[in-house]
């Protein structure tokens, strides 16, 4: 019988915007520290802060991450599935 299966990671999407902030990211160290701090919010999509906001839009919260110097800004999908990055800054 196999072994059962850890929790389910949420998929990573980028607006449009953080995709451009992707694009000019060349730094293998930037893009090492970036790829845990995904990983980190894909597994725990609450682990950041949720940042004041109206209800008329998705919830924004924020993820930094002081030792890898990353900070997210994303909100969750209603079934938290789909984790959409909208701000990047490495």
């Amino acid at each position: 019988m196999p072994a059962p299966h850890g929790a389910r990671r949420a998929r990573i999407a980028f607006s449009d915007s953080a995709a451009k902030q992707l694009e000019n990211i060349t730094s293998e160290a930037e893009i090492h520290s970036l790829d845990r701090a995904l990983v980190v919010v894909s597994v725990d999509p609450d682990v950041g802060e949720a940042l004041p906001a109206d209800s008329s839009g998705p919830q924004l919260r924020q993820y930094t991450d002081d030792l890898e110097h990353v900070r997210l800004l994303y909100w969750v999908t209603a079934l938290r599935t789909v984790v959409v990055v909208a701000y990047i800054e490495v």
